[in-house]
């Protein structure tokens, strides 16, 4: 039996237009694969794509574009997702600073520094290390890994101790006039911070400091037990080398192993919220940088929004400065931090997970969306816990009573918060990181609704889930 196909009637002289004669096309033109697959002429002009402002080289790339040069400048003012390296870009924790410069000097003390995530402890450990450089201090910066572990870490910081400095090789030594480091003198082997401590009883004419940044991160026991021994050698022998140890953390026995027999030589130092002044101080700075000024009305919208964080007033200002450029204005205002709010939003939910930004969904009621509020602002204002005790502080005795109760709820299902342990009195914190800021971002979003602009609603899943 024989198959017959049926083609399209595009190819054939039968498929004509009404009214065109025999063996002629129907249109102008030919209908063969040219005529097929050739395009309409567009009738408007092609939309132009957005592009970047600038080139590689930092030089402006677009010359319709007049505040080019600011928004280079803005780069340099606000930056939300880089820790501070420019002295004149710190603001407050003077206090901190100076503290933490005088255990090092007078006091011969190793220290840790401990808070929160965006905090902003890496960027008052560049201001620390930047002093003691001014200070000829020789010193070695390091961020750990989950797989730090001792004897690769402090084999590496000998590699940045000049042999110069080790007292058995003299300045006019060939080995020293060579340049070489410290490091080929460690015996083979894993090494151990008795060996390490050895090495550096015999370095004088200077001081190191060792900066281990991100402690937390690293997960071996071993190492963090390793590194408070260190620090225990070091100051029975009174060497010439200190640590600085930073991370994220509750309290200081989170973030290092063995305290009891260290903690006459160290100072803990955890790194508090900003107050408002030292917010507004953040802000200035950032004006100075990039010329876009903020109003009064929009300045204090940061400052209440941020509540003492200053990623989130960077983020905040930041994208608000951008939102007034685009508006060819020089001076931000409320309308620019409530499209801001906006941006942040978006980028806090990228960062979470679906259960949880449905589960915020789902408290959808007024009481239970004041009190979600409530305890995110107590979260964010004490680095990230909360218990019955601060609630009061903040909310008074019958709304803090509501706060926990409705916290204790939320923990015993498993829903945004859990209970930490660690401490006499129950407290809770936020699960995800990002979830106590997201909602009070919602909080502060509600507020400047007045302010004009028209709501752009941030990308919850619509999906239910249970609370």
């Amino acid at each position: 039996m024989e198959m017959t196909v049926a083609l399209p009637k595009l190819f054939g002289g039968r498929n004509k237009r009404k009214g065109a004669k025999a063996g002629q096309p129907a249109g102008k033109a030919p209908m063969g694969l040219a005529g097929l697959f050739q395009e309409a002429a567009p009738s408007d002009p092609p939309r132009e794509l957005p592009r970047f402002s600038t080139n590689a080289s930092d030089q402006p790339n677009r010359r319709d574009d007049r505040f080019a040069p600011v928004r280079m400048k803005l780069r340099a003012a606000y930056t939300p997702s880089q820790p501070v390296f420019d002295p004149r870009m710190f603001a407050g924790r003077l206090g901190v600073l100076k503290a933490a410069i005088r255990a090092i000097e007078d006091q011969r003390l190793h220290l840790v520094i401990y808070g929160e995530r965006g905090i902003g402890k890496t960027s008052l450990l560049h201001m620390l290390t930047s002093a003691a450089r001014t200070a000829r201090y020789i010193v070695v910066y390091l961020s750990c890994g989950a797989a730090s572990n001792f004897d690769e870490t402090f084999r590496a910081v000998s590699k940045d101790i000049p042999l110069l400095f080790h007292g058995d090789y003299g300045p006019t030594t060939q080995e020293a006039e060579s340049g070489t480091s410290v490091s080929g003198l460690l015996p083979s082997g894993a090494l151990l911070p008795r060996q390490f401590g050895d090495l550096c009883s015999k370095l004088t004419g200077t001081r190191v400091l060792i900066v281990l940044d991100e402690f937390d991160r690293a997960v071996d026991a071993q190492f963090r037990r390793d590194v408070a021994e260190l620090m225990k050698i070091l100051s029975d022998r009174s060497v010439r080398v200190q640590l600085v140890v930073a991370g994220v953390a509750a309290d200081l026995a989170e973030l290092v192993e063995h305290i009891p027999s260290i903690r006459r030589n160290i100072l803990a130092i955890p790194v508090p919220l900003m107050t408002n002044e030292e917010v507004e101080e953040l802000v200035k700075n950032g004006e100075r940088t990039s010329g876009v000024t903020m109003t009064p009305a929009a300045r204090e919208n940061i400052v209440q929004i941020s509540s003492g964080s200053p990623y989130i007033a960077n983020l905040i200002c930041h994208h608000a400065a951008l939102e007034a450029l685009d508006h060819d204005r020089l001076d931000v205002v409320p309308t620019d931090v409530a499209a801001a709010l906006d941006q942040a939003l978006g980028e806090l939910a990228t960062r979470m997970s679906k259960q949880a930004l449905d589960q915020i969904n789902n408290i959808k009621n007024e009481s239970s969306a004041e009190l979600l509020s409530l305890i995110a602002a107590a979260a964010l204002g004490n680095g990230g816990e909360f218990d019955l005790a601060l609630m009061e502080a903040m909310a008074g005795g019958a709304k803090a009573a509501m706060c926990i109760t409705f916290t204790a709820q939320l923990a015993a299902r498993g829903v945004l918060v859990a209970e930490r342990g660690g401490s006499p009195r129950k407290r809770y914190g936020f699960v995800e990181d990002a979830a106590a800021s997201y909602v009070w971002f919602l909080t502060a979003q509600q507020k400047l609704k007045p302010a004009g602009l028209p709501r752009r609603q941030p990308p919850l899943r619509a999906e239910p889930t249970a609370v």
